[in-house]
């Protein structure tokens, strides 16, 4: 990493905050007055020596304060107003540094998670969960930290340099020199350090986020990992990755902590030439006395706040490389998801595929020249064997991937060019990754109709013969169905799915193996209920048991990305290939079962 990396890290950080920027310049003018009062006092005791020393011929006299008494009732009235002032501004420094901390980690954080939204999905199937929770959470909590303390120790530390640098030049330049010789190696030392630092400092937050992926997955797979009896195998994995963090901070603060000791040798030596030379000048009367304790006790309030200074760089580097991290995320580029022009849809809901083909990236295409039509309001089904393509499909009908050649419509419009938000509200999707919320079941339907109330939602419910479990439990509609809707069985999700699918009511259908993750009791009653949903719609059944789609208007058999038979369940029975060959291994195997 560059010598000025973290400092660019601030930069862009500061730039992505831009419109707190008044916030900044009242925080760093209410640190400077802060530290400018906190100064103050170390010369006033200087002046007080003066007093008691010189009295009438003190530094006061010559303003007009002559007497020692006045002089001294004088000093305690500025020192009172001086600790007031001080107290004042440290006040005001820590409201608006808290509060700007507060501001910017809720606008990075609602702004990363926005982004991230609109990302590809592709950018979704290549990360884990928990690294990208980890980005939108540790690190803008670690940005937080700093706001908090480290931004108003690093301005602190520059206005003693400047001010304290100021008033000794002014005293005794001869002694300055001295006193601040240790500055330039301190200063160097912090850069050097922040150097060595910065790339180690990354490696914890990436550390950081391995962990909280592993966490996040495994937490997730619990049930998994007990059936296959390897929480040991699994405790041993996070072990390895705790450390791995554990070793990332252990290098970072091996390198941090050499920073303090240095630190400490030049607080030393600036005070003993201070002490020493400063003395030395005062005892041949070249230096006032109330000036050499004045410089006394600034080298002090100057060189040993610079032992923080370690920490305070510490601070810096961990926040900078998160401050990259979220800043990075923000730089991802959105493709498919920019906003465009709504197009009108017509009143004909049909989709039309016409020689769509589609790959991963340089992978191997997934599908090749795909030619379909599914009429409005009718049921078309695709079926065929596993990784053929059926579900791909979907994901370009939702686009949520680009057709790498070929056109997508829906209702006339061409997915490429329509605003997506517009083609998804037309489009009610039930898959058989059913996703529902940590709530209650009343949530989780009416996240197909927000505000929707409790009567359509308990409508929906009916439709989707769910309302035959929600009666027998306690708290009806109320009840709460745990994270992923853990409480509930697969079916029950299922059935909750196709409610909040209802209740939105879209004019296109899409149904993605619906029925494959539930057992044939369930599976009767699921297909009541999605043909209840299909009618007057236009629906596309994706399947893997033909038996779902034997009423389907069309059906399309897909084989290696391919479309290879296309007609009704009768006609293709008659051809006697594909689709027949799957019917009868289906049927035998229902037999055998």
């Amino acid at each position: 990493m560059k010598l000025k990396g973290s400092f660019q890290s601030f930069a862009r950080l500061f730039e992505s905050s831009r419109k707190h920027r008044k916030q900044y310049y009242l925080g760093a003018t209410f640190s400077f007055f802060n530290k400018l009062f906190d100064i103050a006092p170390e010369i006033l005791i200087g002046v007080a020596i003066d007093v008691v020393v010189n009295q009438e011929k003190s530094f006061l006299a010559k303003w007009g304060i002559d007497q020692p008494l006045h002089q001294l009732i004088f000093l305690s009235v500025l020192t009172f107003l001086i600790w007031a002032f001080e107290s004042l501004f440290e006040y005001l420094l820590l409201v608006r540094w808290r509060n700007l901390a507060q501001f910017v980690q809720h606008d990075l954080r609602v702004t990363a998670y926005k982004h991230l939204q609109k990302m590809d999905m592709a950018y979704f199937e290549d990360r884990s969960t928990g690294g990208m929770v980890s980005v939108l959470n540790d690190d803008i909590n670690q940005l937080e930290r700093f706001f908090n303390e480290g931004i108003n120790s690093l301005i602190q530390i520059m206005t003693s340099i400047v001010l304290i640098g100021a008033v000794f030049f002014a005293l005794a330049p001869q002694v300055a020199v001295f006193a601040f010789l240790p500055m330039p190696i301190i200063l160097l030392g912090a850069v050097y350090f922040q150097k060595k630092a910065a790339p180690l400092y990354t490696e914890v937050r990436q550390s950081a986020g391995l962990i909280g992926g592993r966490l996040a997955n495994n937490i997730t797979g619990m049930a998994t990992i007990r059936s296959f009896t390897a929480e040991n195998r699994e405790a041993d994995m996070v072990t390895k990755d705790s450390q791995s963090y554990v070793d990332a901070n252990r290098r970072a603060i091996a390198v941090s902590a050499r920073f303090n000791p240095l630190i400490r040798m030049g607080v030393l030596s600036g005070f003993l030439a201070t002490f020493v030379f400063g003395g030395i000048l005062t005892l041949r009367g070249d230096l006032n006395v109330g000036s050499y304790g004045v410089l006394v006790f600034l080298t002090q309030r100057l060189l040993w706040p610079m032992r923080d200074l370690a920490g305070t760089v510490d601070l810096f580097e961990r926040a900078m490389a998160s401050a990259d991290r979220v800043l990075d995320l923000l730089k991802v580029p959105v493709n498919l998801e920019k906003d465009k022009s709504a197009e009108k849809f017509s009143a004909n809901m049909d989709v039309v595929l016409k020689d769509v083909s589609f790959s991963y990236n340089t992978s191997s295409p997934i599908l090749s020249r795909v030619n379909m039509t599914i009429p409005a309001g009718k049921t078309v089904a695709i079926v065929g064997p596993t990784g053929s393509g059926k579900s791909t499909i979907t994901k370009l009908l939702l686009h949520f991937y680009k057709a790498t050649t070929g056109q997508v419509s829906v209702g006339g419009v061409n997915v490429d060019v329509c605003d997506l938000k517009a083609l998804r509200s037309q489009i009610g999707l039930v898959s058989q990754e059913v996703f529902l919320f940590h709530g209650t079941i009343y949530e989780n339907i009416a996240y197909g109709k927000p505000g929707a109330t409790r009567e359509e939602v308990m409508a929906a419910a009916r439709k989707a013969y769910a309302d035959e479990f929600i009666d027998r439990l306690p708290q009806g509609l109320d009840t709460l169905i745990g994270e992923r809707g853990q409480k509930l069985s697969g079916g029950q999700r299922q059935r909750l799915s196709i409610a909040r699918v209802i209740l939105k009511n879209p004019p296109v259908l899409i149904l993605d193996e619906a029925t494959s993750a539930v057992d044939n009791e369930t599976e009767a009653v699921i297909q009541k209920s999605l043909a209840e949903v299909a009618k007057g719609r236009t629906t596309l059944v994706i399947a893997h048991r033909l038996s779902t789609v034997t009423h389907a208007d069309s059906i399309y058999v897909l084989a290696q990305g391919k479309v290879v038979e296309q007609g009704t369940h009768a006609e293709l029975l008659r051809q006697n290939q594909l689709y027949s060959q799957l019917w009868n291994l289906q049927v035998r195997q229902a037999q055998l079962n």
